[in-house]
């Protein structure tokens, strides 16, 4: 009799031992919801970050949808639809210049460059920039970033987007690349890997990349409201450091390992095509290789803004982008 209360108050013991532990475990887990603007191999690091569990190591589940473009997008962020929006950088200004009591603020940085290509309808053999002017060019969103990019090297090589082209930018984006494969336009402005399907199937030809025309910017970060940053500040640095670690791991794996890695996303497409997409977006430095946004690309990103006539107000860098978390990760 004695030895079953001893060997019943050991199993009790244990019980109550373990509860607490469970419990601790349960608590470990922080999910986090987070918005893409898009589905895309531009965000490649994103991806990495999640099937190498990086985001698992710091604690973190994340709960990741795509919010097909920047108004959706925000929408979901100040709704609380999501908790953390990975989206380009002149939404924040957009939102803050329309009056917010809690704004929207950059705390790292996944990609720092145009991520388009320009696609022609004909081969090239060698292409010049004026080869554009009198033709009709299929371009993107007004007031988006890959618009004002794009318009900007225009400008850049000479060439006025309103005077010099028969420019259409009254289709949506998601439709974009369905109207150039149904004969509208000479030349269209393209995200891979639909740059580069169109290229294999004969439908268009890469001519030239925006991306290393534009110079760095912050064209895609990873934003959050401010009350959010200020109440999570252990969370956002566990997920900054889930962000820094895929980059480094980008930057030293083959294009074809991380193809491998990202495939379940991007279901529809070869492998080879995402091997060369990455590898194009690698060799002209479009994946930032840490997190950290500095003012030089934020004063950049405004000047080209101003440029576009999209501007409505200049915003000091210290009001929007947060490198504390940033710089805590890479020390």
């Amino acid at each position: 009799m004695k030895s079953i209360w001893k060997t019943g108050s050991i199993l009790l013991l244990t019980c109550i031992l373990m509860i607490p532990l469970v419990a601790c475990g349960k608590d470990e887990v922080t999910k986090v919801r987070v918005a893409e603007v898009t589905r895309s191999l531009f965000y490649a690091p994103q991806y990495v970050a999640i099937e190498k569990g990086f985001f698992e190591e710091e604690g973190l589940e994340i709960d990741l949808k795509t919010t097909a473009g920047g108004d959706k997008t925000m929408t979901a962020l100040l709704s609380d639809g999501t908790d953390i929006a990975l989206v380009g950088s002149e939404t924040s200004i957009y939102v803050t210049a329309q009056g917010t009591t809690d704004p929207i603020i950059n705390f790292a940085q996944l990609t720092q460059t145009d991520g388009t290509f320009l696609v022609s309808r004909k081969p090239i053999e060698n292409f010049e920039w004026e080869m554009l002017k009198d033709s009709t060019f299929l371009g993107q969103r007004k007031g988006g970033m890959p618009q004002m990019l794009g318009e900007f090297v225009l400008k850049e090589h000479g060439i006025d987007p309103h005077k010099d082209l028969n420019l259409i930018q009254n289709i949506d984006f998601a439709n974009i690349a369905t109207a150039f494969a149904s004969g509208t336009g000479d030349y269209v402005q393209l995200f891979e890997p639909t740059a580069s399907i169109f290229e294999k199937e004969g439908k268009g030809h890469i001519v030239a990349s925006f991306g290393t025309e534009s110079g760095h910017v912050p064209y895609t970060v990873f934003m959050t409201k401010e009350s959010y940053l200020t109440e999570n500040k252990e969370t956002m640095e566990k997920f900054t450091r889930a962000i820094y670690k895929a980059q480094k791991w980008v930057q030293e794996t083959d294009s074809r390992e991380i193809a491998e890695l990202i495939a379940p996303y991007f279901e529809d497409t070869d492998l080879d095509i995402m091997t060369t997409v990455i590898d194009r977006y690698k060799e002209q430095g479009s994946f930032a290789t840490d997190p950290i946004l500095d003012e030089e690309e934020w004063n950049n990103l405004q000047n080209i803004m101003d440029e576009a006539g999209e501007l409505p107000a200049r915003m000091e860098y210290e009001e929007l982008v947060n490198t504390d978390f940033a710089e805590q990760v890479m020390e």
